[in-house]
C-alpha cells in the first residue's frame, strides 16, 4: 500500500492515438469489419485480443479507459457502464442468483438500496442491511447462502466509512466477495489493496468531475471481469448497459486532472467542516475528529489526497434545509441539485431526494433526518469568501447568531 500511488498509476498510462495523436484516437463505430470469417468466429468467442466484434462487447475507447481504471484502483482489469447503476448491477447479479443471499451496508445509494430491496427479491436474492460500521453485526448476519458483502468505503449520504481491511477479513473466512462501492473517495482510498474483491465507481462523479455525463466502473480480476462479459452468460454483455465511445473518451480526459481536483475539494471540505462545527452547527465530515469513524478511515486513506469533498449540515428541519439551499442558491454558492464532484458546489435535503428510495420509518432509524443537508463541496478558490457567504446565507434564516 505505501509503494501505491493511484494517480502516479493514471499519468504512467501512454497511449498513442493511430495517427501519433496524444489522446488515444475515439473508435466511431458499432461493428467492426475482418479479413477472414475465421477471425471473426474467433472473436466472437473471445479468442483474438486487439481484435473488435461489435460494441456491446467491447471497443477501443472503452478499453483504454478500462485500463486507466484498473490501473487507478490496483486491479487486473475493469469493465465501465453506461452508468454507476449499470455497473452495480450487473456486477452483483453476476455474483448471485436464486436463493442466494446478500449483506449490504443499511447506508447506501438510494438506487442501489431499492435494486436490492425491491428489485432481487424478484429473482430469489435475498438482502439483509445492517450497519456496516459494527464488524459482529455484519458477521452475525451471515448466513450459508451469503455469498456477497456490499458497501460503500464512505457511505452515502450519512458519511459512514466501512472498515475494509475488517470486512475483507470477515469476507475471507466466510468465502464471500467484497463488492466496494468508492464513488464518495476515488484516490483517497484504494479498496482493493485493502482486501476488497471487487470495487465499484458512478464515473459520473468525481472521475468526470463535469457533470456532463453518466456512466460507471467495475474494476476487479481479469477471472470477474471475463465473467461479466461473455457473450452466453455476462450480466454486463447480456444486460447491455455500454458505454458510447465518445464519452469514454471524454471521461479519460478528465480523469487526468482527478489528483489535482480532489485535493482542492477535500481542502475545501475540511476548512468548511472544521468553522460550521465551532460555529456549533452539527456537522458530519470523515476529516473531523469527532467524527466516530475518523480513526479508521485516516489509517486507510492515500494522505495526499485528504478526506474527500462530501460533507453534511443538520439543520433542524426539511423545511430550514430548503430555505437556506434556496438562499445559497441565490447567492450563487452553488446549485441545490443532485450528484456530486462538480465544480460548483452541489446540495441537497437526501431524505426527498437522493435516498428517497429508503422508506421514511428506516431513514429515521439509520439517523436521516428531515434536516439533513448533503453537500459536494466545489473546487472554490477562494474557500473563506465562501464560508463567510454561507454564513451570511445562515445568519439570515436566524440559523446562526
Amino acid at each position: 500500500m505505501k509503494n501505491f500511488n493511484p494517480a502516479d498509476n493514471i499519468q504512467d498510462l501512454q497511449y498513442f492515438g493511430e495517427f501519433g495523436g496524444v489522446n488515444p484516437s475515439i473508435s466511431d463505430s458499432s461493428t467492426y469489419t475482418f479479413l477472414s470469417a475465421k477471425t471473426m468466429f474467433d472473436t466472437f468467442e473471445g479468442n483474438m485480443e486487439g481484435c473488435y466484434l461489435y460494441s456491446r462487447h467491447s471497443s477501443p475507447s472503452n478499453l483504454y479507459l478500462d485500463k486507466a481504471l484498473a490501473a487507478m484502483e490496483g486491479t487486473e482489469t475493469a469493465n465501465v457502464s453506461a452508468s454507476g447503476m449499470g455497473a452495480i448491477t450487473p456486477t452483483l447479479l453476476q455474483l448471485c442468483g436464486s436463493g442466494d443471499h446478500i449483506v449490504s451496508s443499511r447506508t447506501i445509494y438510494g438506487g442501489t438500496y431499492a435494486f436490492l430491496k425491491n428489485f432481487t427479491p424478484r429473482l430469489g436474492i435475498k438482502t439483509t442491511f445492517v450497519d456496516i460500521t459494527k464488524l459482529e453485526v455484519v458477521e452475525a448476519a451471515i448466513t450459508a447462502e451469503t455469498k456477497v458483502l456490499y458497501c460503500e468505503t464512505v457511505s452515502n449520504p450519512l458519511l459512514e466509512v466501512a472498515d475494509i481491511e475488517g470486512l475483507s477479513k470477515i469476507a475471507k473466512r466466510h468465502n464471500l466477495k467484497l463488492v466496494v462501492d468508492n464513488t464518495f473517495s476515488p484516490l483517497s482510498v484504494s479498496p482493493a489493496k485493502l482486501g476488497a474483491d471487487i470495487v465499484i465507481h458512478s464515473l459520473t462523479k468525481y472521475i468526470n468531475g463535469s457533470s456532463d455525463t453518466v456512466g460507471g466502473v467495475t474494476c476487479a480480476s481479469q477471472e470477474f471481469i471475463d465473467s461479466l462479459k461473455n457473450v452466453n452468460s455476462g450480466a454486463s454483455m447480456l444486460l447491455g448497459p455500454t458505454m458510447d465511445s465518445l464519452r469514454s473518451a471524454s471521461v479519460m480526459k478528465n480523469l487526468r486532472t482527478l489528483h489535482i481536483r480532489m485535493k482542492q475539494h477535500s481542502h475545501n471540505a475540511m476548512y468548511l467542516a472544521e468553522r460550521f462545527e465551532k460555529d456549533e452547527i452539527k456537522t458530519v465530515y470523515p476529516g473531523l475528529k469527532s467524527h466516530p469513524s475518523h480513526e479508521i478511515y485516516k489509517s486507510m486513506i492515500n494522505p495526499e489526497y485528504g478526506f474527500g469533498g462530501m460533507m453534511t449540515l443538520d439543520v433542524g428541519t426539511l423545511v430550514k434545509a430548503n430555505a437556506l439551499m434556496e438562499l445559497m442558491q441565490a447567492k450563487n454558492l452553488g446549485y441545490l441539485a443532485v450528484s456530486l464532484g462538480f465544480y460548483k458546489t452541489l446540495f441537497s435535503a437526501p431524505g426527498t431526494s437522493t435516498s428517497s428510495e429508503i422508506p421514511l420509518e428506516e431513514q429515521i432509524e439509520m439517523g436521516l433526518t428531515d434536516g439533513l443537508i448533503r453537500f459536494s463541496i466545489g473546487l472554490d478558490n477562494d474557500i473563506e469568501r465562501t464560508y463567510q457567504s454561507m454564513k451570511v446565507c445562515m445568519m439570515e434564516l436566524n440559523l446562526l447568531k
